[in-house]
């Protein structure tokens, strides 16, 4: 869908670099509706919500005795109708969805939002009896229908997932009641941090600025400028600090209430279980990833520090691009070359997939006000192709990102295959093909530098990518854990959230870090903690995956590629243990993390080496 001309023209203005990059991409939402006053869109509403109560008006309360009369066929038949309907809400909740990240402060998408996020509680109310009868049919029953039919078979990775959900199931009218109130309750809270995200303005050098532009100054190689910067955008978020800590307090209640009924040991538990994870895998990750702090991102700060020529770095100096970078700005049409041909070295297939990205306007790149921060690969419906949201501002950093998030989308597009049920892959396998796509990228780049100061950038920025995406992101993920346990005790005040933030900060990032005044209000602009409560470690989890991986790929590249693409074809069908036995490597055991992280520490000692 294209936006009007004038609209174009004041994002593109607001942008500021959209000359100097080249033709930033917009993409074309068309596969889904014309806009929010295409008149299928509330016939498709409509059409939905009669077929999904058809569905359990033939369905409910007959799902055990179709089993007990071993009436396999009939459940395939369910099961298929289910998919089909999961197919047909998911393309409108998915158009909704991305047109509100486009730009959120545009009335039409706000409250085309807002209105399917209440019409997609009601399908999911009407179609909650569904699952909760499913997990009612003994396990050894299904087992037995599945072998007697194969369209119920197909299915069988999804009936396993869904039984590990059984111990925590509430009365049908109780899941009924969260589901719908979840519009005025979490979705309503959500929704409110959002708006307030995207209207968030930086006041810089006289005008107000977005989040985005702000925080893309500090990686400006002008100290000063970053300074400003950091403490305008600290400046900002105390202005707002009273909202984010509400939000907070109450989301992690809200939590809290639900985890209690349902009977869930930890915080973070139900994460685990939607991961399709053991709890005790991502705590040997998070032991690993902290005991590495040390001899990886306190050393490397350090090293940074040293190169910069200072004893401390500020919180504003992390990001900041090395005395050696050029800070040249990277077009558009090269970093499409350069990810492209990176993906082309590894598989043909790889890059032909992902330059459908590019061919059929399948990106929106352009950084302008009211567009959702950072960066995602949305994987909308098996029946339309994913969409990739991006602010591209031109770093070499951004360019990395869109290799991840094209890892991302190739993923998605690969897994379709599998349809709406058995395509969602979990967190912690999401990250595979987007991290290894970044992996790809990185290796290419450092195979072309020209000079040795061209490498150490190079490398120095890959570390700081894989710090901020391993070692940041348990941080991150220890931070909610001390926050969610903090709040059982009573609601939070701002400062006491502020104190959790600033010990796990200091705590990861280490002494050679100045984590000076305005820096412990940092963590109310990061979105997970908002929207997927504990989706953090799945970063850490990819991350030091992609690096075991990796590694196998070197050691013995032939045949590699075909077992990569039948593990990205699987989708939601394998569990990490399934997923990586082709390759040789078993997350459950601490050595597999630490391999992972030994990849950054070698980068690390290459570094030290060189200066």
């Amino acid at each position: 869908m294209k936006q009007p001309e004038n609209e174009m023209r004041d994002h593109a203005e607001a942008s500021g670099r959209s000359t100097a990059l080249g033709d930033l991409p917009l993409w074309d939402l068309g596969v889904f509706y014309d806009g929010p006053a295409d008149p299928r869109l509330e016939e498709d509403r409509k059409a939905v919500l009669a077929d999904a109560a058809a569905f359990s008006e033939t369905y409910k309360g007959k799902l055990t005795a179709l089993a007990a009369a071993e009436n396999a066929s009939a459940l395939a038949g369910a099961l298929e109708g289910f998919d089909a309907l999961q197919d047909r809400a998911g393309r409108i909740a998915s158009y909704a969805s991305l047109l509100y990240a486009e730009d959120s402060t545009i009335s039409a998408h706000a409250k085309l939002y807002a209105d399917v996020q209440s019409w997609g509680s009601e399908v999911a109310a009407t179609l909650l009896f569904f699952t909760l009868e499913l997990n009612l049919i003994a396990e050894d029953r299904l087992e037995a229908l599945c072998a007697a039919e194969p369209r119920l078979a197909r299915y069988r990775p999804f009936l396993r997932d869904l039984s590990l959900e059984k111990p925590y199931q509430l009365s049908d009218e109780m899941e009924r009641l969260l589901t719908e109130k979840s519009v005025t309750g979490r979705a309503a809270w959500t929704r409110l941090f959002d708006e307030s995200m995207a209207r968030l303005r930086v006041a810089w050098e006289g005008e107000k600025v977005s989040l985005n532009e702000a925080l893309d100054k500090l990686s400006e190689p002008d100290g000063a400028v970053r300074e400003r910067a950091g403490k305008a955008i600290a400046g900002a978020f105390a202005e707002e600090l009273p909202l984010y800590t509400l939000i907070t307090n109450t989301l992690a209640k809200d939590k809290e209430i639900e985890d209690r009924w349902r009977g869930f040991e930890a915080p973070s538990s139900g994460r685990h279980i939607a991961n399709r994870v053991e709890p005790e895998v991502v705590d040997a990750l998070q032991q690993a990833v902290r005991s590495s702090y040390p001899d990886i991102s306190h050393r490397y700060y350090a090293l940074k520090a040293k190169w910069m020529g200072k004893d401390q770095l500020e919180f504003w100096d992390r990001n900041a691009p090395l005395p050696e970078d050029t800070g040249k700005l990277v077009p558009w049409p090269e970093a499409k070359e350069t990810v492209l041909g990176a993906y082309a070295g590894f598989a043909p297939e790889m890059a032909d997939i992902a330059g459908q990205f590019f061919d059929r306007n399948w990106i929106h790149a352009p950084a302008w006000r009211g567009k959702s921060p950072g960066a995602f690969s949305h994987p909308t419906v098996p029946s339309a192709h994913p969409f990739v949201l991006l602010n591209y501002m031109g770093r070499p950093r951004d360019v990395m990102t869109l290799a991840h998030e094209l890892g991302h989308g190739v993923h998605q597009v690969l897994a379709a295959e599998q349809g709406p049920l058995l395509s969602e892959t979990p967190l912690t396998l999401a990250e595979t093909a987007s991290v290894f796509g970044e992996m790809l990228t990185f290796r290419k780049l450092l195979a072309q530098a020209e000079t040795p100061a061209q490498r150490r950038v190079m490398l120095a920025s890959k570390i700081e990518d894989m710090i901020n995406t391993a070692i940041r992101q348990i941080a991150f993920y220890t931070f909610e854990q001390k926050l969610h346990d903090a709040r059982r005790g009573g609601e939070l005040t701002a400062d006491e959230i502020n104190e959790i933030w600033m010990s796990v900060q200091a705590e990861s990032l280490g002494p050679a870090v100045n984590l000076g005044e305005g820096y412990e209000t940092f963590w109310c602009y990061i979105p997970h903690f908002i929207h997927v409560p504990f989706y953090v470690y799945a970063y850490a989890f990819g991350e030091c995956l992609v690096n075991s991986l990796y590694a196998a790929y070197e050691a013995a590249p032939d045949g590699f590629a075909e077992k990569y693409f039948a593990a990205l074809k699987a989708g939601g069908t394998l569990r990490h243990k399934e997923l990586l036995a082709p390759f040789g490597l078993d997350a459950s055991y601490p050595a597999f993390w630490d391999k992972g992280l030994s990849v950054i520490r070698g980068l690390i000692d290459e570094l030290e080496a060189d200066l």
